[in-house]
C-alpha cells in the first residue's frame, strides 16, 4: 500500500520525527539535497559522468533551503552553479538560513532579475545540459503565484523545448497545489520532480502528472514514522492491493465460500446485466462479457424481446433472459442467487419524440435498487437522474457503486462539480478527492469518479486514487465502450464476493493493466479477452 500525503500530513510527519530526536531539520534538508542530486544523475546519466551547469532558484521557505544544499553538492562535483534568491535572507527559517550561509562560503547569491541575463538558459544544443533547479515553493503553497514569480515561471516555461535545458522540481513544481494537483496562478512545468518520503496527492491528480514530468519518490529517513490523521490517508491503487492473488481469491471463496475450492458456478456469483433495446445492446454485452471474464460463475443478460435475436447472435456463455417490463425484471431479481447487478450501459430506449426515455430508465434503476443487491450504476442509469438526483440518492444503499465520468458527475452533483472547476485562488485547492468524498457521503455509497486520475471514495471517507499516468499511462483506453467494460469488471468482482470499495479498486487497476498489456490499437472488446493473459502474468510475477 502506498500512501499519498497532503502537505499538512507530510509536515506533521517531519515535525514528529524531529521532536523524537531521530532526525534534525538540517539532516532532513541535507538528505533531501543528496536525493535530488542522485535523481538528476539517474535521470540523465551524462550528468553523472561529467560536470554540467545548474541554475538553482531558491524560495523563501525550507524548499529554498533544499536548493542551497543542492547547489553546494553540485558545486562539489565541479558543476558550474549559479544561485538565485529574492528576499531578505535573515527572514529564512534557521535550517534554510544555515544552508544559505554555507553556500555563501562557496559562491554568490544573485537576485531573480539576473536570470533573464544569464547565458545558462541559452547555449548550443550540442553543449552541456543546463539543469534548472526549482526550489521555490514546494508543497503547502497557500496563495496564487503572481508578480515577479509568475513572470519568472512564464519565462522559464518559454525556454522549454531546448535540447540542453531541463527543469528539476524539488518536491512539487512551484505553483502546483500539492493537495489537489491544480495550478495556483502560474506553475512551472518540470522534466523531473523529486519528492520525499511519500508521493503527494497533487502528484497524481488533475494537472499534477503533466507538470511533474517524471516523478521520483526518495527516502529521507522517515521510515517507521506514524503518518498523522491515518483515518484520512488517501492510498494509491497498486499491484500489491490484492491483485497478485486476485484469481486465486476469486476462485477459492475469498468472498464467503471458505478456503475450499468451490465446485459450482453459483459459488462464484451470478451477475445480472440489463440490456438496452435493439440497436443499443453492445454496451451491455461488453459489461456482461467483462463480468464473466473476471471470474463470475454465471452472467445473465436481461434483454427486451426486440433485442433477443441481436444479443443471441453475439453471446454464447452469457445467458439470456427475456425482460420487457418492470414485472419481468422484478421476477428475475426474485432469484436470490443473483449476487450483483449492472444497470446503465445502453439501457435507455427512445421515446416517441426521438429523445431518450429516462423515466423508463429511472423505473428500472429503482426496481433494481429495491432488490438490495450489490449494484453498479453507470452511464444511462446516472444520466437519467440528472434533474432529480435526490430521487436516486434516497434509493441507494451501501453496496452500490456509482461510476460517473466528469460529465455524468456534473449532472448528478452540479454544486460539487462547480467547486472542482472554479479557478482556485488559494491553497489547498478543492480537489477531485474532495469532490468524490462529498459525492460518496451524499449518495451513501461508493463513488468511482473516472479519469486518468480515477478517485474512489466511500461515504465514511476512505479514498483511493487509481492513476493511469506516469509509467502506467494508457491513452488508448479513451475508446468507446471502455467504461462499459469497467462497469462489468466491477459487477463481476462484486458477484464474486468483493466489497464495493475493494471491487472498484481492483477493477480499475485490472482495467488499465489490460490496456497496457494490449497496447495501442486497443478497442473495448479487447479488454475482457486479454484479461486471462494479465492473470497469467500476475501469477508468474
Amino acid at each position: 500500500m502506498a500512501e499519498l500525503l497532503s502537505a499538512s500530513q507530510m509536515g506533521k510527519t517531519e515535525i514528529d520525527a524531529i521532536a523524537s530526536g531521530r532526525v534534525t531539520g538540517l539532516s532532513l534538508m541535507e538528505t533531501a539535497g543528496h536525493s535530488v542530486v542522485s535523481a538528476i544523475k539517474k535521470a540523465w546519466p551524462e550528468c553523472a559522468r561529467t560536470p554540467h551547469r545548474a541554475v538553482v532558484i531558491c524560495g523563501p521557505g525550507n524548499n529554498g533551503g533544499d536548493g542551497f544544499v543542492i547547489a553546494r553538492l553540485l558545486a562539489a562535483l565541479a558543476w558550474d552553479v549559479e544561485v538565485y534568491f529574492q528576499g531578505k535572507h535573515e527572514n529564512l527559517q534557521p535550517d534554510a538560513l544555515r544552508n544559505f550561509e554555507r553556500w555563501l562560503e562557496l559562491g554568490d547569491v544573485h537576485p531573480l532579475s539576473g536570470i533573464y541575463e544569464s547565458g545558462h538558459l541559452q547555449g548550443e544544443p550540442s553543449g552541456p545540459k543546463t539543469i534548472i533547479v526549482d526550489a521555490v515553493f514546494g508543497s503547502g503553497l497557500s496563495r496564487a503565484v503572481e508578480g515577479q514569480w509568475a513572470e519568472l515561471f512564464s519565462y522559464l516555461d518559454s525556454t522549454q523545448g531546448s535540447s540542453n535545458l531541463r527543469i528539476v522540481a524539488v518536491d512539487v513544481p512551484s505553483g502546483l497545489c500539492s493537495d489537489s494537483g491544480r495550478v495556483l496562478g502560474v506553475a512551472l512545468t518540470a522534466d523531473l520532480t523529486v519528492t520525499f518520503h511519500r508521493a503527494k496527492i497533487g502528484h497524481y491528480l488533475s494537472e499534477g502528472p503533466e507538470l511533474c514530468g517524471y516523478l521520483d519518490v526518495c527516502s529521507i529517513g522517515l521510515e517507521g514514522e506514524i503518518i498523522p490523521n491515518t483515518q484520512k490517508i488517501t492510498t494509491l491503487v497498486e499491484f500489491s492491493r490484492g491483485c497478485r492473488t486476485f484469481d486465486k481469491g476469486a476462485r477459492s471463496g475469498e468472498g464467503g465460500t471458505g478456503n475450499r475450492v468451490a465446485q459450482h458456478k453459483f459459488d462464484h456469483g451470478h451477475a445480472l446485466v440489463c440490456s438496452g433495446p435493439a440497436t443499443k445492446t453492445g454496451a451491455a454485452r461488453l459489461a456482461a462479457r467483462a463480468a464473466l471474464r473476471i471470474g463470475t460463475g454465471l452472467v445473465t443478460l436481461a434483454s427486451p424481446t426486440d433485442a433477443l435475436a441481436e444479443n443471441s447472435a453475439h453471446v454464447t456463455a452469457v445467458m439470456l433472459k427475456r425482460c420487457d417490463t418492470l414485472d419481468d425484471l422484478a421476477h428475475l431479481l426474485s432469484d436470490d442467487r443473483i449476487s450483483s447487478i449492472c444497470v446503465g450501459p445502453g439501457v435507455s430506449r427512445l421515446d416517441g419524440t426521438g429523445a431518450l426515455d429516462f423515466e423508463h430508465t429511472r423505473q428500472i434503476v429503482k426496481t433494481v435498487l429495491n432488490a438490495k443487491r450489490k449494484t453498479v450504476l453507470d452511464a444511462d442509469a446516472l444520466s437519467a437522474f440528472a434533474d432529480n438526483s435526490s430521487n436516486l440518492f434516497s434509493e441507494l444503499h451501501p453496496s452500490c457503486v456509482l461510476t460517473p465520468h466528469e460529465g455524468e458527475f456534473r449532472r448528478l452533483f452540479p454544486d460539487i462539480h462547480k467547486q472542482l472547476t472554479d479557478h482556485p485562488t488559494k491553497g489547498p485547492a478543492f480537489s477531485k478527492i474532495d469532490a468524490a468524498q462529498q459525492a460518496a457521503e451524499r449518495a451513501g455509497c461508493v463513488v468511482l469518479l473516472k479519469g486518468a486520475d480515477t478517485v474512489i471514495a466511500t461515504p465514511t471517507g476512505r479514498t483511493a486514487v487509481h492513476s493511469a499516468q506516469y509509467d502506467r499511462a494508457a491513452p488508448w483506453l479513451a475508446t468507446a465502450g471502455s467504461g462499459d467494460v469497467l462497469a462489468g469488471f466491477i459487477c463481476g468482482l462484486l458477484a464474486s464476493g468483493r466489497a464495493a470499495f475493494d471491487a472498484a479498486q481492483q477493477a480499475a487497476w485490472l482495467h488499465t493493466e489490460c490496456a497496457r498489456y494490449f497496447g495501442p490499437g486497443l478497442i473495448a472488446e479487447d479488454l475482457p479477452e486479454v484479461l486471462p493473459k494479465v492473470f497469467s502474468k500476475l501469477q508468474k510475477g
